[in-house]
Order: structure tokens, then sequence, then C-alpha cells
């Protein structure tokens, strides 16, 4: 809780005085407690939706005559994948990795209740939404924030996310990605708390969890 970005699992063994393997499990099982308090929640009044890409680093090639257009579809790796955020302005973060952007019209039809203002980018799979929502679209090509319109608030959690993953953990895997996603969008509401008040909330979730199914004999499963 004092990491505005997290802490790595290997900071953490350090810190506790504990394996790495001991400290990789208790941290995902730390981020599968806090993100229970958004397990059911659905969003409403006015949400920002917007993606952005993470992991599958192409490095290019030593001489120049070798290297790649990264931009390119099929000189990608298939472990790059999106993070698609739902952000009540006000209110909670939501967000779930998908392969395309496009993927998380259905997480935002699930998880933003029918008639709420969404506020997205000018990108064409967003249309699709105006069926269920009252849409509110910025073109970023011309302006981040024009007549109220804008997806600021969800940039800015991408912003953190993309620090802590850069910054703390370096690398992480496309299975893993949806929890420290989570991860960054706990952080990134409750920024205004305290630590002691974070530690508190946290708390109160690592106690009413169940054993989890995942995180429970993780290394022998592994191995």
């Amino acid at each position: 809780m004092n990491a505005a970005k997290g802490a790595s699992a290997l900071q953490l063994s350090r810190d506790l005085e504990v394996q790495y393997k001991t400290a990789f499990v208790l941290a995902h099982k730390l981020r599968e407690a806090l993100a229970a308090e958004t397990a059911e929640l659905r969003l409403s009044n006015t949400v920002e939706v917007d993606g952005a890409y993470f992991g599958g680093h192409v490095r290019q090639a030593n001489r120049k005559a070798d290297r790649v257009d990264r931009r390119i579809l099929q000189n990608r790796t298939d472990k790059r994948r999106v993070v698609v955020a739902l952000r009540e302005r006000s209110g909670r973060t939501l967000a779930r990795s998908f392969r395309l952007e496009s993927d998380g019209i259905a997480f935002a039809r699930e998880r933003i209740i029918g008639g709420s203002v969404v506020a997205a980018d000018d990108l064409r799979h967003w249309d699709v939404l105006a069926s269920s929502f009252t849409m509110e679209r910025i073109d970023h090509s011309e302006a981040y924030s024009l007549d109220g319109a804008h997806t600021n608030l969800a940039e800015s959690y991408f912003a953190r996310l993309r620090r802590m993953i850069r910054g703390q953990h370096h690398r992480v895997e496309a299975t893993k990605l949806d929890a420290y996603a989570a991860h960054a969008g706990w952080l990134e509401d409750h920024r205004r708390q305290s630590n002691g008040e974070l530690a508190d909330r946290l708390m109160r979730s690592v106690l009413g969890a169940p054993v989890s199914g995942t995180w429970s004999g993780y290394w022998q499963r592994a191995a």
C-alpha cells in the first residue's frame, strides 16, 4: 500500500525475508482479494471507455537490414494484449484484457448500466454502443478534451498501469494481466485515502476471501 505503483515480488521477498515464490503467490492472493470489491459492480452516470496495449514487445534485429516494421500484424507477437478500461467519473474503474480492443464491446455492455453516458474516442468499433448508451466522442487528433467530451480519467489509469508494469514488474504474462490491471484500478480509485485506510480496506477484503482456487498450491501444480 505504500507504493503508488505497487511492489514487485522480488522486492516483497527481500522485505519479508521469504522466498520469491512465496512473495509472488502472496502478492497475487492480495490482488485477487482486492479485485473482489468490484467483481459484481456495474457502472452508471458517465463512464469513460478506452483501451491500451501491453506486452508482446518485439526486439529489433541488430543489423538495420534485418529489422522489420513492427506495425505490421505478421511482425507482432501473439503475446500482446489490450486492456479495456471502464472508468466511471467520480466512481470506480473496471478493467479486463483482450486480444483486440473491439473485443471489449461485450464487456462494456455487461458492466455499464443501460442509458448511461459513455465517453469514448473516435475508433469505429465503439459506434455499436450507441444503441444502448448516450455517446460522447472525442477525436484525439483534434483535441484531448472538447465541449466536456474526453477520456482523460481512463488515460490517467493507463498511465499508472504502464508505470506499474515498466517500473516495478518489467514483464507481465498475458494470463496474469487482468490481476495487475485490477490492482492499478484499485490504487487509482482509492488514491485519496491514507496508507492506513488502504491497508485496513485490503485486510477486510482478505479476511472475507475464501481459499483461492487459483493460487492455493500454485507452485506444486506449476511444477
